[in-house]
């Protein structure tokens, strides 16, 4: 007869009897464990132990529970449904749960930067008017990972790394793909009662309703990296990967793939880029003008009408940075 293994107690050395388990138990976490540095290190382990039986022939067995564990970490790190799930075990202390910091002192305590490295970032965020994680991302003060780690830890959400965690067909078609595009966002896992969307910012109020009526369940948040993303949005919600698990009549046209969502600071950029382009052309059009209408009579000196072009062409700048949001996408 075949020995019957049992995947908690042989694989992770749970001990305890009692089944179904808590997250704790299977995370193997002190009850009520509030450091989300912790519960973290702890899933890390695990998961790292039971992708060691990926390649036998319990591969489906292992991949459930990866699934488990990873579902444990997620409802765990999670400020609101930490609260919640403890609130249903019994949990007394009001005044527990996750320890929210704010951005720049996660940073600084878990010595991701220095303050001479945080005044940079901050100098540089304020010039261009950024976030302070973007602005951090962008100088490239420490690896996308951990600073999207600590932004998630800061405002009480979780963190996903969707490279190793996989996203399943079935579920990113549960969105429709310009959604997917337009928000840069992903599902990731569905339980009875919400949809766990993966996405580098949280999700404005008017998504999460749009995607909760469309689904029929609650929605939260779950962060990942803006790459990360961005290659999950280009496998699975590309035109041309609509295209590939569409039937195609013979000899239709294939469309053209749409392009990849561009990140914050990339809007920034090209905002910049056609403000400077609108100032340059004002000043030259405006000098040109000016030369056309004194022509021979030219006496009074260039620089007052440069003077004159410097500043429409500010004005033209301006306008155009204001602007230029509606039409960059």
């Amino acid at each position: 007869m075949a020995k019957v293994v049992d995947v908690y107690r042989d694989w992770l050395g749970i001990q305890d009897a009692a089944r179904p388990l808590n997250h704790y138990q299977l995370l193997r976490l002190t009850k009520f464990e509030d450091s989300g540095s912790t519960i973290r290190k702890h899933y890390q382990k695990m998961t790292s132990h039971v992708r060691r039986y990926a390649a036998s022939d319990m591969t489906g067995r292992a991949q459930s529970l990866l699934n488990e564990l990873t579902a444990a970490m997620l409802c765990l790190t999670d400020a609101q449904r930490k609260r919640e799930y403890d609130a249903k075990l019994g949990r007394a202390d009001k005044e527990g749960g996750l320890k929210q910091r704010d951005f720049e002192d996660v940073l600084l305590a878990n010595k991701v930067v220095d303050q001479a490295q945080l005044a940079k970032a901050r100098k540089y965020a304020d010039a261009v008017n950024l976030e302070m994680r973007d602005a951090v991302l962008q100088q490239k003060l420490a690896p996308p990972d951990i600073v999207m780690r600590a932004y998630a830890e800061s405002i009480g959400l979780p963190y996903v790394d969707l490279d190793n965690l996989g996203v399943s067909q079935d579920l990113v078609e549960l969105i429709p793909a310009n959604v997917g595009r337009q928000h840069s966002c992903v599902p990731i896992m569905v339980d009875p009662a919400q949809v766990l969307i993966a996405s580098p910012n949280p999700l404005t109020p008017d998504v999460e309703e749009e995607l909760r009526l469309r689904l029929n369940k609650q929605v939260r948040t779950v962060l990942c990296t803006p790459a990360a993303i961005n290659t999950v949005v280009a496998q699975h919600y590309s035109a041309e990967a609509a295209a590939a698990a569409a039937p195609q009549k013979p000899g239709a046209p294939k469309p053209k793939p749409a392009p990849e969502p561009k990140t914050h600071g990339e809007k920034i950029k090209q905002r910049i880029m056609v403000s400077v382009v609108a100032f340059n052309v004002t000043v030259i059009l405006i000098m040109i003008l000016f030369f056309l209408i004194r022509g021979a009579l030219y006496r009074i000196g260039w620089w007052p009408d440069m003077v004159v072009a410097v500043v429409l062409g500010a004005v033209a700048a301006i306008v155009t940075h204001s602007l230029a949001p509606k039409y960059i996408r």
